[in-house]
């Protein structure tokens, strides 16, 4: 497998940017925020504790679906951090080949973590529509969230290694 796309999935609150940014950072890879190709109105949304209903998703999924192909296309690898909480949102993501990786958490952690973030637009008002909306992958790298962002971020490259995935070797910068 000739990968050179990952996408770092989870609920709010899972550390999908943090252990995406490092994951990107360690492979030498571009980091995308998913958070950052919304339109206005579904931030507006979120912000309100309103969930997106898959119509609200689709030119979002579109945007993303476009940055992956462009990704690969120009040969810029990277990692995007993207709830991807659906089995039809992946779908729409695969542009080519892409690794998923699952931040898989306990909701009780998760709550935690989002009672303590500030100023993002992502609150616990919307984590109990995205745990009914999960649809756990069977065909990713799955991690548990309850070690610090260093120790998750090593056992994906340890994961990914098995899997025999062309990245730049970290341990060589």
């Amino acid at each position: 497998m000739n990968t050179r796309f990952m996408i770092v999935m989870g609920v709010s609150g899972s550390g999908k940017t943090r252990v995406g940014r490092s994951l990107a950072e360690h492979l030498g890879w571009d980091f995308y925020d998913a958070d950052n190709f919304h339109p206005p109105e579904n931030i507006a949304k979120m912000t309100r504790g309103i969930p997106l209903n898959d119509a609200d998703r689709t030119p979002w999924l579109a945007s993303l679906h476009e940055l992956i192909s462009s990704s690969l296309r120009t040969n810029h690898p990277g990692v995007l951090a993207c709830s991807a909480l659906k089995r039809a949102y992946r779908d729409e993501l695969r542009a080519a080949p892409v690794i998923f990786v699952y931040l898989k958490a306990s909701p009780e952690l998760v709550l935690g973590r989002l009672r303590a973030r500030h100023g993002h637009f992502a609150t616990e008002s919307i984590l109990s529509t995205q745990l009914e909306d999960l649809e756990e992958p069977e065909d990713a790298i799955t991690v548990p969230i309850d070690h610090s962002p260093d120790a998750i971020v090593a056992e994906i490259i340890a994961q990914v290694k098995g899997k025999q995935v062309a990245y730049p070797d970290a341990t060589k910068k």
